[in-house]
């Protein structure tokens, strides 16, 4: 009997849309399973930075990836980076000497065990997942065997960038990952509702649409691991998202205003750097120009387009360390419903981004639903409950890792039955 978790990973879909209308086959799990009532994203509440955390089981200040977008030192100025395209982690390991900064899932595996990706989200979020090439990634920007090996022809993972690329993608990975290859540890990350909600608002027809996409193939999954136990496989499944989303209700440049207090020719040469987030973002400074930066903490504190500025501790009490990332901004947020009656409209960063998509949905901060994503574990051991004490998006790799027997040691994560041993008591008997 072979021991495999299965991760799937619904991009954008927040826990306040788990509801039998939106996602059946989701909200039926969630009553089935151990559902997380009280399960937080990273900050910034953004994809590849939440890739990063759920493969290593650590916060950014380990890990080191700070966001979708992120600044560099390179050649005694910062230059913000994206983080999206397939060529930022070579990048990051051209500057710096290496990518993430500690052991992967797909590292941590012994050799030979399985690890594979299928992803349709961004590159740089499906890289995150393992950038230096353990085990097996793919995406349609290219698909990676261990060694960084490309594959390519009819093995490649070729599906179009949406709703129908998504579903494609989840039949192929049900047929030949779930049924054929059966690795130690799969992981299947959804583009929807999150890409179909970056140009519609929330709760729009196209929106309700993208939540039945993914609740479909969470369905699909669902059937390819019952079929997996018949066949005698002891799975684990996890199935989750990485944040929620909120409606965009203005767009705000910090580097404007951060010029307009001062530190022009800061931004102007690199010394000082914003790094948009959506409804966050960070900003850096180097060494020379840190005590400049702080000094506008305050009026930046002022403004109305800010909920909260964090620095120093504050900084670090959002899993980030302090260095040449100096603070971070929140921006505020109103009640006011969008037009098809969802409450709260955010500002959000245009700061090297597209303008924004005013009345559609973005995250990256510290809302109230961009904050709350979903989890709920399925295992024949495990009885239907909802483990009420918080948890967080670096509590998956160490239960995973904890169900194959294998060390978690190292990560800022808890395993789920350290949180609650009395509902996890009948699984960790499986678990050596």
């Amino acid at each position: 009997m072979a021991k495999r978790a299965v991760y799937v990973n619904c991009d954008g879909l927040g826990l306040g849309w788990v509801k039998p209308s939106c996602a059946p086959t989701i909200a039926g799990l969630m009553a089935s399973g151990v559902s997380m009532s009280q399960h937080l994203a990273i900050f910034p509440s953004v994809t590849r930075v939440s890739a990063a955390s759920i493969a290593t089981g650590c916060y950014p200040a380990r890990h080191g990836l700070h966001g979708n977008r992120m600044a560099l030192v390179e050649g005694g100025r910062l230059r913000v980076h994206d983080v999206g395209p397939p060529g930022f982690f070579e990048h990051w390991r051209s500057v710096t000497g290496r990518t993430l900064h500690v052991p992967t899932l797909a590292e941590r595996l012994p050799q030979g065990a399985g690890f594979v990706a299928f992803s349709n989200v961004s590159p740089g979020a499906a890289c995150a997942l393992d950038p230096d090439h353990h085990g097996f990634v793919y995406h349609r920007a290219g698909s990676f065997a261990p060694g960084g090996v490309p594959i390519s022809g009819a093995d490649h993972l070729a599906v179009t960038h949406d709703c129908a690329g998504d579903l494609a993608m989840t039949q192929r990975f049900c047929r030949e990952v779930m049924e054929t290859r059966r690795p130690a540890i799969a992981v299947l990350w959804l583009a929807n509702p999150d890409l179909t909600l970056h140009s519609h608002p929330l709760g729009s027809p196209e929106h309700l649409n993208a939540m039945a996409v993914a609740d479909s193939c969470v369905a699909l999954v669902l059937d390819a691991v019952e079929q997996a136990r018949r066949a005698g496989d002891d799975v684990l499944l996890l199935v989750g998202s990485d944040h929620g989303q909120e409606t965009i209700g203005g767009g705000i440049s910090v580097s404007d205003w951060l010029a307009r207090h001062g530190l022009s020719s800061q931004v102007q040469e690199g010394s000082v750097a914003v790094a948009s987030q959506g409804t966050s973002a960070l900003l850096y400074a180097v060494p020379e120009q840190r005590v400049s930066l702080e000094e506008v903490l305050p009026s930046l504190e002022g403004e109305p387009w800010v909920a909260s500025v964090h620095s120093a501790a504050a900084l670090t009490a959002l899993g980030h360390c302090s260095g040449d990332l100096v603070a971070a901004i929140d921006f505020a947020r109103d009640s006011r419903p969008n037009a098809f009656g969802v409450p709260g409209h955010r500002y959000v960063a245009t700061d090297g981004e597209k303008p924004a998509a005013i009345g559609c949905g973005q995250h990256g901060g510290l809302g109230p639903d961009e904050t709350r994503p979903f989890l709920v574990l399925s295992h024949p051991t495990l009885a239907a409950a909802h483990l009420e004490a918080p948890t967080s998006l670096v509590d998956v790799a160490p239960t995973i890792l904890a169900f194959l027997d294998l060390p978690h040691n190292g990560m800022d994560g808890r395993t789920l039955a350290t949180i609650n041993d009395s509902i996890f008591k009948s699984l960790r008997a499986t678990c050596g």
